[in-house]
């Protein structure tokens, strides 16, 4: 029984990440020939036809789809065993990690500075998507691990990281703004909140939100990001509901806007460090990298 090898995995992938077969023969540096034959091979071998071939390309089929998945799993696994055998450190010298946006910018610059010093031979690929896109992207292998939260990605390995509050921004010519103590849902009755867009957890917890409090969403505008919202909230246009990571960072450097947080427990988001569980173990570096996000989250949300 013929079984795949490698190159022909590396191959697949190659396909589905570009689309084409010759666009992935030239980033292999190989002959669209030799790759072409290559992938005949490889659904010979399975008795399953992985692309469908058309004007527009090459495209997985639905089995194609699960195969080009556990590939890129087989291919990670791979490029990990190579990397420890060099000892290349943590994640092997490589990590590709997906992080909400809503988190990014404002939790891991100190991170990635400390990890950079500390492993100068860690290669760390950032990217942010929304939930949604993290959850696709982690699936199909083209993130090795995500920040996220954690109800959203069932049938993951994960490390709690932390639970952070939300608060509410509003105008300064609010009446809210006048007060200092925690909000509760009385004091959203009948108002309008601002949110992302709904592929993201953040806006899901502000529709419930409103849906507990009398509120409603201002559904004919969804922010792109944390920044955009607090402008509308600046402008009176509804409350923005801010992530505590957020307001301690950006939101508070300036005043265009009055901060108020919640009572303690009643709107919440948590965030932990999400892989795949079909990995085994957590990777080689995980625990090292979760220390690193929960102190600096500590540190961000006392100040």
């Amino acid at each position: 029984m013929l079984k795949p090898t490698i190159r022909q995995l590396e191959y697949a992938v190659a396909v589905a990440d570009t689309g084409q077969f010759g666009l992935a023969a030239k980033r292999l540096n190989v002959s669209q020939p030799s790759l072409s034959a290559q992938i005949a091979e490889l659904e010979f071998a399975l008795d399953l036809r992985i692309f469908s071939r058309g004007r527009n390309g090459a495209t997985p089929t639905a089995g194609g789809h699960e195969i080009i998945r556990r590939a890129r799993q087989v291919l990670r696994e791979v490029e990990d065993m190579v990397a420890l055998s060099r000892n290349e450190g943590l994640f092997g010298g490589r990590l590709r990690l997906g992080v909400l946006p809503s988190v990014g910018p404002y939790l891991l610059p100190e991170v990635v500075r400390k990890l950079h010093v500390e492993n100068p031979e860690l290669r760390l690929v950032l990217k942010e998507e929304s939930t949604l896109r993290l959850e696709d992207d982690l699936r199909s292998g083209r993130l090795d691990m995500i920040i996220s939260t954690p109800e959203d990605h069932l049938g993951t390995h994960q490390v709690p990281l932390f639970t952070e509050r939300l608060w509410a921004a509003v105008a300064s010519d609010d009446p809210l703004a006048e007060g200092k103590s925690p909000l509760s849902l009385e004091d959203l009755q009948g108002r309008t909140l601002l949110t992302l867009d709904r592929s993201h957890r953040l806006s899901r917890i502000v529709h419930m939100l409103a849906q507990d409090s009398g509120a409603t969403v201002l559904d004919d505008y969804q922010g792109t990001s944390m920044d955009a919202i607090r402008l509308m909230a600046a402008t009176g246009s509804g409350i923005a509901i801010l992530p505590h990571i957020y307001t301690a960072t950006e939101a508070r450097r300036g005043s265009d806007v009055a901060l108020r947080p919640f009572k303690k427990g009643l709107v919440e988001r948590k965030l932990a460090l999400i892989q795949p569980a079909a990995t085994g173990e957590p990777r080689y570096g995980t625990e090292v990298l979760a220390h690193a996000l929960k102190l600096e989250a500590e540190k961000l949300m006392k100040g």
